[in-house]
């Protein structure tokens, strides 16, 4: 079945790095795009960024440009997401999702069929 698995989520203090990683399986992963989104307590579920799995296509929110780096290893059929210059407002649960349609956009989660659990990020002194 299809599978989503998020790791390397943790404790970071501001300015430094983390590097999130999504393995999936169950699925041909160069037909589709694989996003990355999060949700902060009390916030709604927000896209951070999204890549294609068989095109150089990538896309990223303003919040990430700059910072966040999202990168694919499709003979690991795993997704990065390298984010650097972590600020404390880029605490939150860290999902991967799969994009299985290019309906209202790649930041919208509606887009989405299968998501993973998420890993935590917290970024504090």
């Amino acid at each position: 079945q299809v599978q989503l698995v998020e790791s390397g989520g943790g404790l970071v203090q501001p300015g430094g790095s983390l590097r999130l990683s999504c393995a999936a399986s169950g699925f041909t992963l160069d037909s589709y795009f694989i996003g990355w989104f999060r949700q902060a307590p009390g916030k709604e579920r927000e896209g951070v960024s999204c890549i294609s799995m068989r095109t150089t296509i990538t896309y990223y929110a303003d919040s990430a440009k700059g910072r966040f780096t999202i990168s694919r290893d499709n003979a690991k059929n795993t997704v990065y997401l390298q984010m650097n210059s972590l600020k404390p407002e880029d605490t939150a649960v860290y999902y991967c999702a799969r994009r299985y349609r290019g309906g209202s956009g790649w930041a919208y989660a509606s887009d989405y069929d299968y998501w993973g659990q998420g890993t935590q990020v917290t970024v504090s002194s």
